[in-house]
């Protein structure tokens, strides 16, 4: 059934080429514990222990509120149309903003985005997969477009007005630091 490891393997790396969504867990000391489901070509395994991810303008801002406080960070990918598999990955995130020398040096690993908020690096420290016997098969249909038309729509100022206005506080009223 499940497995530990230190790293991803090939065949790990390549289970996560091919999902079209994953979960991104985080929680401060105290309040809310966040989880939030990320689509689209937003995730990028560097090596087997270093993966970074592409956050995009959303209703809230809590994962980057998190990481300042406790950067504890879980990834989990689920298999819905094939095998039954559930992968984990445990580590500590640095966030990155568009100002941060960090997002300029690995914005250039994905599509040109409008919106593009934060990179979020997990350095990874456990590797876990569990059976995923009871997780349902479910079809991959497409990407939705809604952010996209909706991101380049409002264009870049109004993205940040945005981010001013919806995603500068986190939920228990933390600065977000965006």
């Amino acid at each position: 059934m499940g497995k530990q490891l230190e790293r991803l393997t090939p065949k790990l790396e390549n289970f996560i080429s091919q999902r079209h969504i994953f979960f991104v867990g985080t929680a401060m000391k105290d309040g809310r514990v966040n989880i939030s489901p990320k689509g689209m070509d937003t995730l990028k395994v560097i090596n087997s222990n270093k993966v970074i991810w592409l956050n995009l303008t959303g209703s809230g801002n809590e994962t980057a509120t998190h990481i300042q406080e406790s950067n504890r960070m879980t990834i989990m990918f689920c298999s819905f149309e094939d095998k039954p598999l559930i992968l984990r990955l445990y580590g500590k995130a640095t966030v990155y903003h568009p100002k941060d020398k960090g997002f300029k040096n690995n914005i250039n690993q994905f599509t040109e985005t409008v919106g593009a908020r934060q990179i979020f690096e997990l350095d990874i420290e456990l590797v876990q997969t569990s059976c995923g016997f009871a997780v349902p098969f479910m079809d991959f249909v497409e990407e939705r477009t809604q952010l996209k038309e909706w991101s380049v729509k409002k264009g870049d100022e109004g993205i940040k007005n945005y981010w001013k206005d919806k995603n500068s506080t986190s939920l228990d009223g933390h600065d977000t630091k965006i």
